[in-house]
C-alpha cells in the first residue's frame, strides 16, 4: 500500500524497512543535516538526515539546516533524482543556513547507488504515493 511522502503512514511503513536500509555512503555515516520541506499536502515537516536514515524532526546538533520543496524532496529522496536538486538549488528553491560544505561533500562523494542502495530505493518508491 502507497502512502504520502512524510505522513505518518509513510514514516510508519519506512520505519518497518529500518533493518532492511543498506549500508550508507561513507559521505553519509557522518553527516547530520536539518531539513524543512515546505509546502507538503500537511504543511511544512521537519525531518533529518543522520547516518544515511531519514529521520522525523531536527536536532541540535546538525550542523546545516536546508529549506526544500515537498515536490523536490519527493524527487530527490524517493526517485534518487539528484538533478532535481540540482536544478532547485541554481533556481533558488533550496535555501541553505549554516555548514554549506557538509551539503556539497555529499554531492561530491555520492556516486552511483550500489544494488543494495537501488534495491531499497525502489522499496521507498512503492511505499510512497
Amino acid at each position: 500500500m502507497a502512502h504520502t511522502f512524510l505522513s505518518d503512514e509513510w514514516f510508519a511503513a519506512v520505519e518497518a524497512l529500518r533493518d532492511e536500509a543498506p549500508e550508507p555512503s561513507p559521505a553519509m555515516k557522518d553527516l547530520r543535516l536539518n531539513i524543512t520541506v515546505s509546502g507538503g499536502p500537511d504543511g511544512d515537516t521537519e525531518v533529518h538526515l543522520a547516518g544515511g536514515q531519514f529521520e522525523r524532526g531536527h536536532v541540535d546538533d546538525a550542523p546545516t539546516k536546508v529549506t526544500v520543496p515537498y515536490d523536490v524532496a519527493k524527487a530527490m529522496f524517493i526517485d534518487g533524482n539528484q538533478q532535481a536538486a540540482m536544478q532547485a538549488f541554481m533556481a533558488g528553491q533550496i535555501k541553505v543556513e549554516g555548514d554549506m560544505t557538509k551539503l556539497m561533500s555529499m554531492q561530491a562523494a555520492g556516486g552511483a547507488p550500489t544494488p543494495e542502495q537501488q534495491a531499497f530505493q525502489q522499496k521507498l518508491r512503492e511505499l510512497t504515493a
